[in-house]
Formats: structure tokens, sequence, C-alpha cells
């Protein structure tokens, strides 16, 4: 049976849509539709739901190490606030899972993971602790909510001082006060637009949520579900476990070389990585040039043979045409290759594109 996140009661009563997702009923759309929920992000805000995603806690001395050893991406130097980035690997150089570390001090990091995988990298986790450590899974205390959209520092400056948001993209402030409610209040997001993601208590996040929403009412801020989340990150070209990457497709095929440091002492899966050799595939963006919609897992064709498969598909509502992102062959990779998409029988025509498809410059300054 599915669980109900502490904002069910709030979607029902807006109309939303209820569907299983990750082990949680969540709002797929709501009665404005996908589209004008996917418009309102890009051009004012949106309110998302996501207090399915899990959270873990890393304290004491040896936490640095821990991370930096389970990780690919190496988290020593980072300030106090800071948010970084990072795959987690097994040893072949397959992903575990990709997901987010907050830097509260040198004893202590919160890691946030994805819903679906939550208790598999939580067992994982645990698996690989080592020294003076101490681990707590704290998914089930924590609500979040994601504030995305160019508007979205406006509503929240009419509920808190700005000295209480932080101010760099990929940082935190870890005791917040939004209308006076105590949260983390951290400058990220999974839209590819200027955001916030705000972590708060279970029994708080109705209150949240509607503050929030009545605030914003007046500049367009709406409500929004999965369907508006999933078409927005891959208008922005960000990768999805269990479709851009997974325990078959390493980071750097994924494109995430940036998070990937090598040149680190040591983590679980820099051998894999390293023995695969030079890249022979990695990911890229399709752009339709023929007429229909490519989803994910279709097989990709040029020069009369397969080349490689798409991982995620969709029309693109703020750009306007269809696109899709795809493992291909490296030889097959440079943008103006043309390539034909098999979609039930029927092949349709497509260009390989730089990624992202698209990008705000202001979403990162």
């Amino acid at each position: 049976m599915e669980l109900k996140t502490p904002l069910y009661d709030c979607h029902a009563a807006a109309g939303g849509k209820m569907v299983p997702f990750a082990g949680y009923l969540l709002p797929v759309q709501y009665e404005t539709g996908v589209i004008a929920e996917h418009m309102a992000v890009r051009t004012k805000a949106g309110l998302f739901d996501v207090s399915h995603m899990g959270e873990v806690v890393y304290t004491g001395p040896d936490a640095l190490a821990n991370l930096n050893r389970l990780l690919t991406n190496d988290f020593t130097g980072m300030y106090d606030g800071q948010v970084r980035y990072s795959p987690m690997c097994y040893e072949d150089g397959g992903v575990v899972d990709d997901l987010i570390v907050y830097k509260y001090h040198d004893e202590k990091y919160m890691v946030v993971v994805n819903a679906a995988n939550r208790h598999k990298d939580v067992a994982w986790m645990r698996e690989h602790l080592v020294g003076n450590v101490a681990f707590e899974d704290t998914s089930d205390s924590v609500a979040q909510i994601a504030l995305q959209g160019p508007l979205s520092k406006e509503i929240l400056l009419r509920v808190t001082e700005e000295s209480r948001i932080p101010q760099n993209y990929y940082s935190f402030v870890p005791k917040a006060a939004i209308g006076g409610i105590s949260c983390i209040l951290s400058r990220t997001g999974y839209t590819g637009e200027a955001g916030y993601e705000l972590y708060c208590s279970n029994e708080d996040a109705p209150k949240l949520w509607d503050l929030l929403l009545k605030t914003g009412n007046d500049l367009g801020l709406i409500p929004c579900g999965l369907g508006a989340r999933d078409t927005l990150r891959l208008e922005a070209a960000m990768p999805l476990y269990g479709h851009e990457m997974d325990e078959t497709i390493d980071p750097l095929e994924t494109g995430l070389g940036f998070a990937v440091k090598l040149a680190k002492e040591d983590f679980i899966g820099k051998q894999g990585i390293l023995a695969k050799g030079p890249l022979k595939r990695k990911r890229v963006g399709l752009k339709v040039t023929g007429r229909g919609i490519i989803r994910e897992h279709e097989t990709v064709f040029a020069q009369g043979r397969e080349i490689g498969f798409t991982t995620s598909g969709t029309h693109c509502p703020f750009l306007g045409y269809a696109a899709a992102m795809a493992i291909l062959e490296t030889d097959f990779t440079e943008p103006g290759t043309s390539v034909e998409v098999e979609v039930r029988g029927r092949r349709i025509a497509a260009e390989v594109v730089k990624l992202p498809f698209y990008k705000n410059p202001q979403a990162s300054k």
C-alpha cells in the first residue's frame, strides 16, 4: 500500500490527480494541467511536494572520510552551508543512486537520496560505514517542498528576511524561518530554473505549503505535479536515476564527469570505472526532426545499424519541440549527427544536439 506525504490532504483539496509513485501517492498534475504548470515554473513560479525524497545524516569525526570513500565527488574543502551533487557507485562503476550532500560543519552532513532508492541506499550506506561516525535515516520525519521559478525569491522575501535566504547556488541556510516556520532553506532544484527547496517537520508542512501558495498567488504561483517536474527536468537535461543512469550505466557515460573525482585517493567504484578504459558510449540530446514523440527505452539507429537507446523523451512545452536523451556509441555523438529512433515499429528522424536543451543563465548565478 502506498504511503501518503504530509501534504496529501492539501493535494486532494486542490484537485490533484493522485497516482502511485516511489511508494507514495502524489499528484501527477492539478486541474491546470501539465503544460500550464510547466510554463508557470519557466515564467513565474511553481510549488512541488517532494516529501517522498529520503534524508540521512552523518555525524562524527569520520563523517567526511565516509562520504569521500562512498561517493564519487570530493567533499574536502566545502564551506559550512555548501551543497554538492554526487553519484554513488557499486564496485564495478555502475550507479547505486545520485544524491545531494549538505554540509552543516566538519562533523555533520545531510544526504538527500531518491525516494525509490531510499531503502536500498540506506542499506548500502550502513554496510560501508567505517570509523567514528553515526548514521541516521531521518526520512520519515522530514517533509520537503520545492519552490521553483524566476519569481521564487520575490515570494520568499514576502515571508522572510533576505539574510535568511541562501545567496549562492547550491548553498543552504540550516535555520531559516519562513513566516515563523522553522526550516532548512536550500538554493537548489530539479527544474533548470532559479528556485529553492525547503525542509521542515511533517507537522509544519501543510502550513508552510498553504503560506507559500497564498503569498505567491498574485505573482502566478501554482501547485505543480510529477508530470511538470519530469518535463522540466528533461528540458534542462537533468539525469534521472533509472533512466540516464543505473547499475549498468556509469557516471562518465551519463556525462557526470564533473562529479567524478578520479584524482581522489580512492572511492567505491573508482577501479571499476578506470577498468573500462576510454568511453565507448555517452549521453546525448536528440531533437526530433521527423513527426512523433520519442519516449524512453527506444532503439536508436544510424547508418543502417543499432547504435544505442533512448533514456527519456517527451514534448518540451517551453521549447515547443519533441526531444529525448539517449546513450549512444561515441562515434555518433557529434552535434548534427542524423539518427532514427524506432517507435512502435516506425522510424522517427532525429538529430543529435548539445545538452542541455534549455538553460537559464540566471538560475545558477
